[in-house]
């Protein structure tokens, strides 16, 4: 219908989630989880293994370790990923010291929380439990760099579900988690061990999308060295409309005037509940993509503001 400065490439924001999770619904069935689980190896070796479940607690952990009738003289060892790794490139040091800014992490306890509880007391926590409940046993807990290849060929003897994908998949677009959306994405594309994000690019290339320039340095979007088109974004959208999940991928999306971090946008007008998209803010960014359910069409919208001048209130129009 209509384009403007539709290939300049701009900073997204939070709409580049669009695309991190509709490549996790690519790889997952919607009813997968994300599971936190314990190994047992043939030597009295037992290793906790994480997914960065978003809704991970402290009440979880206890649950996985009271399913283990554990014997005298064990080795323990948590798997965590290296800490120079828990931050995507491009997250301001300022973006960390507040919940959206919250570490990357496999083993997530209050994730997307300024007080979230890191590997070392989860260390602390397990320690306490295994005196508490085993004070007479000789045991060794220690960390591990993260990496399934110490799982192989183990038999698994406890673990947690976590929430369906498509459930934490809504969570990362209607309510913006950034935690989530990382989390998945690392799951999806199996690359806890890096902070790479070519993955999507390729996936985006292999639909035939015009990805040339265009740079992705995280699933979430906080990352000021993302560059994408709204060209391409509305293009991507068009294409999802025709795939055997897009009604699965369409109801994660928030919803104008009712639900997400549209909910309390153009109440009580014509628009109100015809709008699924996604918001997008930063410093200086405003971003907004989406469906716009117009008579019998489906349109596919995107726009995306790069300026030190932003009102969002202003700008937040269709």
């Amino acid at each position: 219908i209509g384009s403007y400065n539709g290939n300049k490439l701009r900073i997204p924001a939070s709409n580049l989630k669009l695309l991190s999770t509709a490549y996790t619904l690519s790889k997952y069935n919607i009813s997968d989880s994300l599971n936190t689980s314990i190994y047992r190896d043939n030597s009295n070796n037992y290793y906790l293994i994480g997914s960065g479940d978003p809704d991970l607690s402290i009440i979880d952990l206890n649950k996985l370790l009271n399913k283990i009738n554990f014997k005298n003289n064990f080795n323990f060892y948590i798997l965590e990923i290296d800490k120079r790794k828990k931050w995507p490139n491009g997250w301001t040091e300022e973006d960390k010291l507040y919940s959206y800014g919250s570490p990357i992490t496999s083993l997530a306890i209050k994730s997307n929380q300024n007080n979230y509880i890191d590997i070392y007391y989860v260390k602390n926590l397990i320690d306490n439990y295994f005196k508490i409940n085993y004070p007479s046993y000789n045991f060794n807990l220690s960390l591990l760099d993260f990496n399934k290849k110490h799982v192989k060929n183990l038999k698994l003897v406890s673990q947690i579900k976590s929430n369906p994908i498509i459930s934490l998949i809504t969570l990362a677009n209607s309510e913006s988690h950034n935690f989530t959306a990382e989390s998945l994405y690392k799951n999806a594309s199996n690359s806890w061990n890096d902070n790479t994000y070519t993955k999507i690019k390729y996936w985006l290339k292999f639909k035939g999308l015009p990805v040339k320039n265009i740079l992705i340095n995280d699933a979430s979007g906080l990352s000021r060295d993302n560059r994408l088109t709204t060209n391409l974004a509305a293009l991507f959208l068009h294409k999802i409309r025709y795939s055997k999940n897009f009604e699965f991928y369409n109801s994660s999306l928030s919803i104008l005037g009712i639900r997400g971090t549209l909910s309390n946008r153009s109440k009580n007008t014509e628009i109100a509940s015809r709008f699924f998209g996604k918001t997008g803010t930063l410093s200086n960014v405003f971003a907004l993509s989406g469906y716009l359910y117009k008579d019998n069409d489906i349109l596919s919208v995107s726009i995306i503001q790069n300026s030190n001048k932003i009102n969002i209130n202003k700008s937040f129009v269709l």
